[in-house]
Parts: structure tokens; C-alpha cells; sequence
């Protein structure tokens, strides 16, 4: 399979949604548009930025190599096969690594279930995950943000709703982009919905 356009895509003609999908999906969907219809823009859903459109109408075909070609993405570069793995015991991924603490830091780390690795890694979970919800909201906010300047920079209210985005407004953001085409408006909104979203569910 190929590497290169692994993502979901969301492509527009003019202000008009046309396709969602897998790239190719968005290849199929150009090869159907008339040479009249308006610029196309499409869009990487995980980013929200712009990316190159597949080329017409000869799409399928060069499609249909990449799939070809792509299976030989799985050898190195160097030409030779990754190795078996030995058999035995299987590798859990743990790495010991030096840490330095106070004493009372230790007292307190071997007083925990489990001992001070069992506990430290516990410790480390936990702050990942109260970390999600900030990386999750910024993720939102970044990838709304590169699609509406790209296709909304020049509507009305543009900055306005850009720092409501930024601002974690919600409905101020909604009623600034409810007067854009209603495209355009829905998909900022599913750019934007886990921004929202991100806060609540950290209580």
C-alpha cells in the first residue's frame, strides 16, 4: 500500500463540498467534474491544511501504479529484509534509564503498590492523560483554523471568529460563520467540534 496519501481528505469545488474520503475517493470524485466547474480545494481532515489535488483526468491510472508500486515500500531502502525475531522470551519495551530523586521523593515512591517503577509509571500515565484534553483542543483548533483561512479568509467576520476559535467561544464562533456557504461552515464546525469537546471531558 502506499504511504504517501494515508489520510482522510475533504475536497471542495468553489465553496461547495464535493467528496470526503481517502485520496483516492477525492481523485474519483474530480475525474466526474466538469473543466467549468470552480477551483478545487483539498483539504487533509487530520491538519486541516490544503494539500495538492489528485491530477485528471488520468488519476485512475496513475492511482492504480502508486497501489502497484507501493508494495515495495515495505523493503529498506538498503534492499535487505528486516530480520526475524529470535525466538524466546518477547521484549516488553521496558528501558531502564536512570532517575534521580530526594530521599523523601524515594521514601515516598517505595511506600507506593507495587514499589517506585510501579509507581512512577503510574504517575506518568496519569499526566499523559490530563494532557490529552489540552493537546486534543489545540489539535481542533490548529486544523479549523488552517481551513477556514484558506477558504474563508476573505469572508466577513473572519478574524472575529478566528479569535473566537482561539478563544474557546463556542457560540460567538457558530454565529460569526453561520452567514458563510453552509459548506464551508459545517465542516469548520467538525474541525472545531473536538475543541469543545476537549475541556468537558477533563472534569
Amino acid at each position: 500500500m502506499n504511504t504517501i496519501y494515508t489520510s482522510r481528505y475533504t475536497a471542495f469545488a468553489g465553496d461547495r463540498l464535493l467528496a470526503c474520503g481517502a485520496y483516492a475517493d477525492i481523485a474519483q470524485a474530480l475525474a466526474s467534474l466538469d473543466e467549468q466547474e470552480q477551483p478545487v480545494l483539498v483539504f487533509d481532515d487530520a491538519t486541516g491544511a490544503p494539500v495538492d489535488a489528485p491530477p485528471r483526468p488520468e488519476h485512475a491510472a496513475l492511482l492504480a501504479r502508486m497501489g502497484v508500486d507501493g508494495a515495495r515500500a515495505s523493503v529498506p531502502a538498503n534492499g535487505r529484509a528486516a530480520p526475524r525475531p529470535s525466538p524466546g522470551r518477547p521484549r516488553l519495551g521496558v528501558v531502564a534509564r536512570e532517575v534521580t530523586l530526594l530521599p523523601r521523593h524515594w521514601d515516598w515512591l517505595s511506600a507506593q503498590p507495587g514499589g517506585a517503577s510501579a509507581a512512577l509509571r503510574r504517575l506518568v500515565d496519569q499526566a499523559r492523560k490530563a494532557g490529552e484534553s489540552a493537546d486534543d483542543r489545540r489539535r481542533a483548533i490548529e486544523r479549523c483554523y488552517k481551513f477556514m483561512n484558506a477558504i474563508a479568509g476573505h469572508r466577513p467576520g473572519f478574524e472575529e471568529a478566528t479569535r473566537a476559535l482561539f478563544a474557546g467561544e463556542r457560540e460567538r464562533f457558530e454565529t460569526l460563520i453561520a452567514a458563510w456557504p453552509t459548506d464551508v461552515a459545517a465542516h469548520a464546525r467538525r474541525l472545531a467540534a473536538p475543541g469543545w469537546l476537549a475541556p468537558e471531558s477533563s472534569h
